[in-house]
């Protein structure tokens, strides 16, 4: 009954010159238009890249398309890198790292422009960072007999949505799992961060880090910035959360209203609101529903309820080519599945703190043997509450493994046990070992993985009826692009006004 979850990944990887620096030319035209192609696009940068994959039932389904996908671009790319970290390569000042383009529609200017004004709001330096998300959702054919189990006689899209946010609020209690277990960023280039900031420790001239650090892309210098700290938008049930971003989304903000909106001639940013629009605001695991071309997030959410899960809480893992492979996806599945399964009562603002404490704490010290997180108000061991989660999990993955996986969930299982007892063999550990063992700097280390993943996907060639398969995707991207531009209704301003009248 739990096995057959649809499973899909995004992935980005910034493009890099082979010395390492990001890239300055614009998105390769033999991978399609970024703006209508399904599978491949960009995500902030010009140079940031994002892959993302159909949504599979079988999970190396799901890993085979991400493979195909690399082929592909490395094989369009000419001598150009895919950076193998999730911090990102040496910068050059904010200027070194161009905003994401999308062409004349007025879609594709839309995308410019938010993307302009998260410049304007937070810097570019914090939009090349790259990570991995995980969307997930239940079987369908799960719902009616777990609705059933627990004796729910309400409208069964209602039922799902509110599943999910049960799902989700603990999620945000156990999240700091992830990037203890799979965080891969314990350092960076010297360039990214303040060297005024004593928390940072000096690996070489190049190099920065934090001892015990397992993923600084998740902490105060990765994506978390101090105006969305402020907000609070809780998970209890989907109307609040859908009411507390939409109030962020539809209230102006002094500090992004100094900055202006439309300025010289040109757009700055979409409005001057807390939230430019709903994805804006960052979160380790968000709701979602798909919506139609045009749709507002929340609007697909309030008319279709909760579809699915996204987990955003992923490093890009340095010692896999893909950067994510299915041991760490099996065990995110089954926590998951066991975040739906608890007990999950509502979350107040004291909770929701303890979460942020949690997560902070383990991103830029997790594998401190003295550290203590936070439960309910008491201290706890790190160690002493993963190893009860785990004990929780092995049910859920001996459930799994008995729907026909031969055993793989319970040896995923089994690593993340041996990594609890052995925090040397975390990610986080082994890339400072490695750097150590061969007296790399954090850029060199990246570079090198960098360089040899490129020989790797390019000494697999794809197939040719996949090869063909991508090349037609990419032509009708393009074609796609360019009938959007030459039907436009609109212009711009009009464009952006109907689209936030959206009710």
């Amino acid at each position: 009954m739990l096995a057959g979850g649809l499973k899909g990944i995004e992935k980005e990887s910034l493009r890099v010159t082979p010395e390492g620096y990001i890239a300055q030319t614009p998105h390769p035209q033999a991978l399609g238009s970024a703006l209508t192609h399904p599978y491949i696009t960009t995500d902030y940068s010009e140079a940031l890249l994002e892959f993302r994959t159909p949504a599979c039932a079988d999970l190396e389904d799901t890993l085979s398309f991400l493979t195909h996908i690399h082929q592909f671009v490395y094989a369009n790319i000419d001598q150009e890198l895919l950076w193998a970290t999730s911090m990102p390569c040496a910068l050059q000042g904010e200027g070194s790292i161009p905003i994401a383009r999308y062409g004349r529609s007025n879609v594709g200017m839309m995308k410019h422009v938010y993307r302009r004004g998260l410049a304007y709001r937070y810097g570019r330096a914090m939009q090349a960072i790259a990570g991995v998300h995980f969307n997930y959702s239940l079987p369908l054919s799960f719902w009616p007999a777990f609705q059933q189990l627990e004796g729910d006689r309400g409208e069964g899209q209602a039922f799902i949505s509110g599943c999910y946010l049960a799902l989700i609020r603990n999620f945000q209690r156990l999240s700091w799992l992830i990037p203890y277990l799979f965080g891969s960023s314990p350092a960076v280039c010297a360039s990214f961060v303040d060297l005024r900031i004593k928390e940072f420790k000096e690996f070489d001239d190049g190099t920065r880090y934090q001892p015990y650090a397992t993923s600084l892309r998740m902490s105060d210098i990765g994506y978390k910035n101090e105006t969305q700290a402020s907000l609070e938008i809780f998970y209890n049930d989907l109307e609040s959360y859908m009411e507390s971003l939409s109030h962020a989304v539809n209230t102006p903000h002094p500090k992004y209203q100094a900055i202006g909106v439309f300025v010289d001639g040109e757009y700055r940013q979409l409005n001057a609101n807390w939230l430019q629009i709903e994805n804006e605001y960052y979160s380790f695991i968000r709701p979602k529903q798909i919506a139609h071309s045009g749709e507002k997030p929340l609007l697909a959410l309030k008319r279709r309820g909760v579809a699915y899960v996204e987990v955003r809480a992923l490093d890009i893992g340095c010692f896999d080519p893909l950067g994510v492979n299915a041991v760490q996806l099996r065990f995110a599945e089954a926590l998951l599945i066991l975040c739906l399964l608890l007990e999950s009562p509502p979350v107040d603002a004291s909770e929701w703190a303890e979460f942020q404490r949690n997560q902070e704490a383990v991103a830029t010290g997790g594998r401190d043997p003295e550290l203590k997180l936070h439960r309910k108000g008491r201290e706890v061991s790190l160690q002493e509450w993963a190893l009860r989660i785990c004990d929780h999990l092995h049910e859920i993955c001996t459930l799994l493994d008995e729907a026909g996986d031969g055993g793989a969930y319970i040896e995923a299982l089994a690593v993340q046990r041996e990594r609890l007892s052995n925090p040397e063999q975390l990610p986080s550990a082994r890339v400072l070992a490695e750097m150590r063992a061969r007296s790399r700097s954090f850029f060199r280390f990246a570079l090198d993985m960098s360089s040899a993943y490129r020989g790797y996907f390019l000494n697999q060639p794809l197939a040719q009826e996949r090869k063909i398969y991508f090349e037609k995707l990419a032509q009708e991207s393009i074609e796609k692009q360019r009938m959007l531009e030459v039907q436009d209704p609109v212009t711009f301003s009009d464009y952006l006004e109907r689209y936030f009248a959206q009710r």
